[in-house]
């Protein structure tokens, strides 16, 4: 599918990477992993099209069709939601477009028709259905469909981007960070479908559970050259680790045998007798070609958080708490006790107030109702999900901002707790709003550790993390002595780290005192991604602000005019869709028959034989185009039928 010859790029004089020659097939779906600016976009970008390399080619077939998920793509607020993301099928869009235009002006038939065509034939009256299912899939529920681009944060934004590449039908997929912006059940649904999908997908991940859910292949970018393996990201792991073991084993033993050949030559060189055999071991040594090991730009930060002093027993305390942005109440009577020691996961689908309830506790909002209370002698520290507000001061260095928080140490330890945190010589003059990404987050983990808390309060840590400082972070909580209280939707952090899980759900709380894959035991496998349809159009329809506050949903006039004309309307289509079907079947069914007529192959010309099969196939495809319409007209007659009950209970009338 996609083909490389020799790629290599490099700035300057830094090779990111060189002499990359890989086949990319269909039907595999390759894990692009590798530290933080190793390379990974880049070469994304390379395959797209988007940047040359600087030496080397890449093939793909002239027909193919690539869907790459750019998170810097412009898009138009005031579209719908559901065009935006309908506008993936190119083919289909297109004509359904132009079709529209021309039938409002009275435009050419001819044309019409030829349009018609195009649309049965890339099954066009199914693209809404499709468009729908993903959208709701990735967490936009139906109700929010047809609001428009910009009743949603820049979050879900980039998931209706996806659901655009996702549904273009595309050859090859190119998906970089897609689960960034996805909750536990978005990310679960994107790896169902990505398991089923038949074409070629290369996807940047730093989610670990992600890539051993999706990932046929691993590919490395490492030791300045892209590496394949087979197998996902767990395999490849032990089976790198093992590569770089043999390569170590097979040099110490060449300087071995050299350094024995060596020793030998020094002792009896200058000895007549013994000459001829030095001179012979020489040769030997010459000959050895010791393997060469490059250095691989793989780099672990060292997360080490030492409490200034234990705190007591009894660590935080939420007693009946509530909180609600203007309509949308996100905790509702909220009460939880953390005792010290404890590593309490937050989980759930995005909208139902996890942040919400960490800002509360560090006292950053105000609740409604209630009150959380930190216990004696806790000192909390928090990372925010959205730490950028504690980096814009241009004059500010990760120097200056360490230094701040510990103003009576030394410039030197200021320094050692920097190159923890991989911030070295250098680095720690450069402008902290110059920044990556995963560099602002190991700035702000590393005044955490100068700070010294016992208590850590963390949302969303690992999102602009590789994941071999994942991994390092992981093993820097476990042994840190106070209490961690962390929001995350990455499974494997949740897997490894947590002791206690406080799922979030429509329905509130579910605390269980024990570990995520015992909790999972208990609550049955995957249990999270079970009815995720009707979860989310019940329970999540929001408007990801950056405030948080919800979608406003109160129709006009005009608008409940249109809804009431849809209502009306949807059960005729519904009807005429039945008819359709059945109509197609019937004629499917003499077709069959006529194929089953005695002597009918005898009697039958060619030209008849081949019309008959082609009218089959298309009756085959405006059946399952029916039956896709039909499904479309139940969800939404559904969807209106739940909105209204909503309504009533909401007015009182339930």
């Amino acid at each position: 599918m996609i083909g490389t010859s020799n790629i290599g790029k490099s700035w300057g004089d830094r090779v990111l990477f060189e002499g990359v020659t890989l086949k990319l097939n269909s039907g595999s779906r390759y894990g692009l992993v590798g530290a933080n600016g190793s390379g990974k976009t880049t070469f994304m970008k390379i395959l797209a099209g988007d940047e040359p390399a600087t030496e080397g080619m890449v093939t793909t077939p002239r027909t193919a069709r690539v869907g790459v998920l750019r998170q810097d793509r412009f898009m138009n607020d005031s579209d719908r939601i559901i065009d935006v993301a309908m506008m993936g099928d190119e083919v289909v869009w297109g004509a359904l477009s132009e079709q529209r235009r021309l039938s409002d002006s009275g435009g050419d038939l001819g044309r019409i028709a030829d349009l018609e065509d195009v649309i049965r034939a890339h099954d066009g009256y199914t693209l809404e259905a499709r468009a729908s299912f993903i959208l709701e899939g990735l967490g936009i529920p139906v109700p929010l469909h047809k609001q428009e681009l910009a009743t949603l944060s820049g979050g879900f934004k980039l998931r209706v981007l996806l659901a655009q590449v996702l549904l273009g039908g595309p050859d090859a997929l190119l998906l970089d960070e897609p689960t960034n912006h996805l909750d536990i059940l978005s990310i679960r649904w994107l790896e169902k479908f990505l398991a089923t999908y038949k074409g070629c997908a290369l996807v940047i991940s730093h989610d670990q559970r992600f890539l051993d859910n999706v990932a046929t292949h691993i590919l490395d970018v490492d030791y300045g050259t892209i590496t394949i393996y087979t197998g996902n990201y767990s395999a490849f792991e032990v089976e790198k680790r093992l590569v770089r073991e043999r390569m170590e084993a097979q040099k110490e033993r060449q300087e071995k045998i050299i350094a024995e050949k060596r020793a030998f030559v020094d002792r009896f060189g200058a000895k007549a007798t013994k000459a001829r055999q030095a001179q012979s071991r020489l040769k030997q040594i010459e000959k050895i070609e010791v393997v060469e090991i490059a250095e691989s730009s793989r780099q672990a930060p060292v997360f080490r958080f030492v409490p200034l002093r234990p705190s007591g027993k009894d660590v935080l305390t939420v007693v009946g708490l509530s909180k609600a942005y203007g309509d949308k109440q996100v905790l509702k009577n909220v009460s939880v006790a953390v005792r010290r020691g404890e590593r309490l996961a937050i989980i759930g689908p995005n909208g139902l107030g996890k942040s919400t309830l960490l800002k509360i506790a560090m006292g950053r909002l105000d609740p409604d109702v209630g009150r959380a209370e930190w216990g004696h002698e806790v000192r909390p520290g928090y990372f925010a999900q959205d730490h950028r507000d504690l980096l814009d001061d241009e004059s500010t260095t990760p120097l200056k901002f360490i230094e701040a928080a510990c103003p009576t140490e030394s410039q030197t330890y200021v320094r050692g707790q920097l190159g923890r945190m991989l911030f070295s010589g250098d680095d720690a003059g450069k402008r902290v709003s110059t920044l990556s990404g995963g560099e602002a987050a190991r700035l702000i983990f590393c005044r955490l550790m100068v700070e010294r808390p016992n208590v850590l309060v963390l949302d969303e840590p690992t999102n602009h993390l590789d994941l071999e400082s994942i991994a390092a972070l992981v093993e820097g909580l476990r042994s840190f002595e106070g209490t961690v209280i962390f929001v995350s939707h990455d499974r494997w952090f949740v897997s490894a780290l947590a002791t206690r899980i406080l799922e979030v759900t429509p329905d509130g709380m579910r605390d269980f005192p024990g570990t995520y894959p015992e909790y999972l035991a208990r609550c049955g496998d995957d249990h999270l991604d079970a009815d995720t349809v009707v979860l989310k159009a019940k329970k999540v329809a929001k408007d990801a602000s950056p405030s948080g506050a919800p979608v406003v949903t109160a129709l006009s006039w005009e608008e409940k005019k249109k809804r009431r004309n849809r209502v009306k309307d949807l059960p005729q289509r519904r009807d005429k869709a039945l008819a359709g079907i059945e109509a197609a079947e019937a004629r499917r069914k003499a077709i069959a028959d006529l194929y089953a007529g005695e002597g009918f192959y005898a009697t039958a010309t060619r030209e008849e034989l081949a019309k008959l099969q082609s009218e089959d196939e298309s009756l085959a495809r405006s059946i399952e185009a029916l039956m896709a319409e039909w499904e479309q007209i139940e969800r939404e007659l559904a969807a209106f039928a739940e909105q209204d009950r909503a309504e009533d209970a909401a007015a009182g009338r339930g």
